[in-house]
């Protein structure tokens, strides 16, 4: 696996992650939404620099013009429900993708930090000669995209992978390295190094689903 890890190099990409990890900003959830939105279309920037790309002769009132556009065609795949703004930010910029969506979410059978990952639905096209960009803003343990991926793959053909986060943690990022393809590609703008007993992200930003859209039961 190739991990692109943005936050490597200083873009305005650091203000958009500072905000989302400032408790104080993050309140607003608006805000926090718009921010991983943001940080969706910059990921989606660098990943399309890894895409093929063809000439095409583009016609204008005045003459013609050769330009090289990509020739992959994406189905954009969000976990629900944290995904949803990611997805759309990378929607913004590959407004022709196909959408798929899936859920995943952890399960304590024991109510306690022990946890398995209940994958329950899945909506999607064909991945037929398409490249998948599979999308999840938060990649702690790694086994929420691994259980999604092996569950995908019972039902679709997939080819060409690129993984998309916001913030993941090298244990996480450790694990899907084994149990994806070789070829894959992790495109993420931030690495913390720490777990806790629960298996969150330190020091992360806390749970970006309950954030964006409010706690759950």
């Amino acid at each position: 696996m190739t991990v692109h890890h943005l936050e490597q190099n200083n873009s305005i990409l650091n203000k958009f992650i500072a905000e989302i990890r400032d408790q104080n900003i993050q309140k607003d959830s608006l805000r926090f939404r718009r921010n991983i939105e943001r940080i969706g279309e910059i990921l989606g920037y660098e990943l399309s620099k890894n895409l093929s790309y063809a000439s095409s002769k583009i016609k204008t009132p005045l003459g013609t013009k050769n330009i090289n556009l990509p020739k992959n065609k994406i189905v954009l795949c969000s976990i629900l429900r944290a995904g949803l703004p990611l997805h759309q930010g990378l929607l913004n910029y590959f407004d022709d993708a196909d959408n798929a969506f899936i859920s995943a979410y952890r399960h304590h059978p024991n109510n306690d930090a022990e946890f398995e990952i209940k994958v329950e639905y899945f909506a999607a096209p064909s991945f037929d000669n398409k490249t998948l960009v599979l999308a999840d803003p938060m990649l702690a343990t790694g086994k929420s995209l691994v259980e999604v991926y092996q569950a995908i793959k019972k039902q679709r053909n997939i080819g060409e992978i690129h993984l998309v986060a916001v913030i993941g943690a090298t244990e996480g990022i450790k694990y899907i390295k084994n149990n994806f393809p070789e070829n894959t590609h992790l495109w993420i703008a931030a690495i913390d190094n720490q777990l806790n007993e629960k298996g969150y992200i330190i020091p992360g930003l806390g749970d970006a689903g309950d954030l964006a859209f409010g706690e759950k039961l």
